[in-house]
């Protein structure tokens, strides 16, 4: 792989207990250019937990000390929730797991945007969230779906706004909005019957850090996919 970036890095990786942030760290190690990378889960960080916006703060906070970092990733989401597959029709929609939704896949990541995006290094720095296709309300065709289409499409709001904020102070920072592609994992497993490509979570992450390396700074944040197409909000 290509170096990410064209001097030494630090790097740091929310969510890399599941299979795409493990494939994340464990590329960005594999870079020498790569200083340090910072694994930050519920499993390896102590009390660590995306809808408890305290301890989002005190982990950003125990982090600091190995940045800044030039690459923030957040690999956080669920597709299943509690149990509850994603809905085909208005008449199983469940108000109780749209909340759930919105707090794992919208609400806790912006709570750790605010957090651990004082710790970017200033200069050339990427900060990158797992998103998701169907967060496109212009690429919607075939409906279904509708709490984890929103709060992806929540959290693709949250990530531009945040974008335009923080690029006024950092103007070569880019915030990326990353579509995975259908990664063969325990999350995607129940869904993969009819899709044409199923990748492997390093074949995924490897796209997504080439597509990376190669976008522009730009105002405001950008939605790709794993190929580096841009894909339309």
């Amino acid at each position: 792989m290509k170096s990410l970036f064209d001097s030494e890095y630090r790097a740091l990786v929310i969510g890399a207990s599941g299979s795409i942030g493990q494939a994340f760290v464990h590329a960005v190690q594999a870079d020498p250019h790569c200083l340090h990378v910072e694994s930050v889960s519920r499993s390896n960080s102590s009390g660590f937990d995306l809808l408890e916006s305290a301890s989002v703060a005190a982990q950003a906070a125990a982090s600091a000390g190995l940045g800044p970092y030039h690459l923030i990733v957040d690999a956080t989401g669920a597709l299943t929730i509690e149990g509850v597959v994603p809905e085909k029709s208005l008449a199983a929609v469940r108000p109780d797991i749209f909340v759930k939704a919105f707090q794992i896949n919208a609400i806790g990541p912006l709570m750790v945007l605010r957090d651990f995006a004082p710790l970017l290094a200033p200069g050339p720095s990427i900060y990158a969230k797992l998103s998701a296709r169907v967060g496109s309300i212009a690429d919607n065709r075939k409906g279904g779906w509708y709490g984890y289409r929103a709060s992806k499409a929540a959290l693709n709001m949250f990530l531009q706004t945040a974008a335009i904020e923080l690029q006024r102070k950092q103007p070569e920072l880019r915030v990326v909005a990353l579509q995975p592609g259908t990664v063969r994992s325990s999350l995607s497993q129940p869904f993969v019957a009819g899709v044409a490509q199923l990748l492997d979570p390093a074949e995924s992450v490897a796209g997504m850090l080439t597509a990376l390396r190669g976008l522009p700074a730009r105002h405001g944040a950008q939605f790709v996919d794993y190929q580096g197409q841009e894909i339309p909000w």
